[in-house]
């Protein structure tokens, strides 16, 4: 029988520590397998230098029977990246983005990567934490979707970005190109001057908008192509609300848009469609019609576009195709980016205006 102090485990101590089975080590699967331990490590963790199949065959089947997975940070440091594509986005609950990270998602999936996800907050100071954050990650690639802007908070942000280029990762950028870096474009200026051609074309001819705040590029050039568009066709863009890119933000330009004073038959533009949707509540709780009386048009074509009552009239982009697009600037060597056509939708949220 063991007695305190006798130097011998208690079997209560014993049965404690058996019932916290630690994971398995890679000198775990290096033992089982017959190894040495810089074997197993150049099997596991992606080693460039080659291993004889025989072994190679032998660590892996004693990985599986040990249910070993590689430490990410080994692998980093043997190949020199990390098997993930690191994503930035500024806004998770925004389907704009969960769209355009469905095809990050697909092209990672056919590689065999991982995606990281982050959020942004359109915030240039967090943005850069969270640059400098994943450069210990070592990922193979990093996409930018978040909206830029000028201001003068973001070289910060370029900053972390050149580091990260420079240690031989790959940046893509949304929308937004600068030198070094490759760029998938979302033509919005040219997308959003086609809707506003098109809804000078069903009649309208007085228009407001709701955008964010200037300097913010994806809202600026959308504002600026309607306002040509619709201008060209003989209508008249006759102010501007700004907030941001969320519903809420629609919803509370729309309010602050409604008190000014709205005449029957305005059209509405909203920078996008989750803030043409919040513009859609306002209206509604004003005790206004949408569509015969004040009409409303998006950006985007996410697919709460077609479950609203009237469904809104907007701009498709293929955002699922951008993010896919976007992963393959980051692994294809000799990438070239592919056209993405934009299309205006017309819904029951702008009928044609009678004469």
């Amino acid at each position: 029988m063991n007695t305190p102090g006798s130097g011998s485990e208690s079997p209560y101590r014993t049965r404690v520590r058996d019932a916290r089975p630690s994971a398995p080590t890679l000198e775990d699967v290096a033992r089982s397998a017959g190894v040495s331990l810089a074997t197993a490590s150049r099997v596991l963790n992606g080693s460039e230098r080659k291993v004889a199949d025989s072994f190679r065959e032998r660590v892996e089947q004693a990985a599986a029977e040990l249910g070993y997975t590689p430490n990410v940070s080994a692998q980093a440091t043997a190949r020199g990246t990390s098997p993930v594509i690191a994503l930035l986005v500024a806004d998770i609950a925004d389907p704009y983005f969960g769209l355009i990270a469905s095809g990050v998602a697909r092209g990672a999936d056919e590689q065999g990567l991982i995606v990281t996800i982050a959020i942004t907050e359109r915030d240039a100071a967090r943005e850069a934490r969270i640059v400098r954050a994943l450069r210990g990650q070592r990922p193979q690639g990093l996409i930018l979707a978040a909206s830029r802007t000028d201001e003068p908070t973001e070289q910060e942000s370029r900053h972390e970005l050149a580091e990260f280029a420079r240690l031989g990762v790959r940046v893509v950028t949304l929308g937004d190109g600068r030198s070094g870096e490759r760029n998938v474009e979302i033509d919005n200026a040219s997308g959003a001057e086609a809707l506003g051609r098109r809804m000078a074309d069903l009649g309208y001819r007085s228009a407001i908008a709701l955008a964010a705040a200037e300097g913010v590029r994806t809202s600026d050039s959308r504002l600026e192509g309607f306002q040509r568009g619709f201008e060209a066709g003989g209508g008249v863009l006759q102010r501007v609300h700004r907030g941001g890119f969320r519903r809420e933000s629609g919803e509370e330009t729309m309010a602050a848009a409604l008190a000014d004073g709205i005449e029957r038959r305005t059209l509405v533009f909203a920078i996008s469609d989750v803030v043409a949707i919040g513009a859609m509540t306002a209206i509604r709780a004003a005790g206004r019609d949408i569509g015969s009386d004040i009409a409303v048009c998006g950006f985007d074509d996410v697919p709460s576009s077609l479950d609203v009552t009237p469904a809104l009239t907007t701009v498709h982009v293929p955002l699922a195709d951008v993010g896919y697009q976007a992963f393959r600037a980051t692994v294809d060597p000799d990438w070239s980016p592919m056209p993405l056509p934009l299309d205006v939708v017309v819904r029951e949220s702008t009928p044609r205006v009678a004469p």
